[in-house]
């Protein structure tokens, strides 16, 4: 709580690392609920700008290393839930 947490992805892909490929990180509370997207990256990030993870995230990641991480600033308790990191490099998937 309230320290930086990266949340690590990696990934291969067997096509070359492209101006297609796209990150997408969804989550989904503890309690259960909807999934929402919460970061999406193509070519550059595109941090969510709604929901309680607004101005929280950043990007912490370097597709050309197979590296899809994020942080979370300042992360509260209510934070904890299921999250999911996406990479789709076309036409790998």
């Amino acid at each position: 709580i309230g320290e930086q947490v990266l949340l690590k992805c990696s990934f291969k892909s067997s096509s070359p690392i492209s101006e297609h490929l796209v990150v997408d990180w969804t989550y989904r509370p503890l309690t259960g609920g909807q999934m929402e997207t919460i970061f999406h990256y193509q070519s550059v990030p595109y941090p969510t700008t709604m929901g309680k993870f607004k101005d929280r995230i950043s990007w912490a990641g370097n597709v050309a290393k197979g590296d899809a991480s994020i942080a979370i600033q300042n992360p509260e308790l209510s934070d904890n839930g299921t999250f999911i990191c996406s990479v789709k490099n076309p036409p790998d998937v």
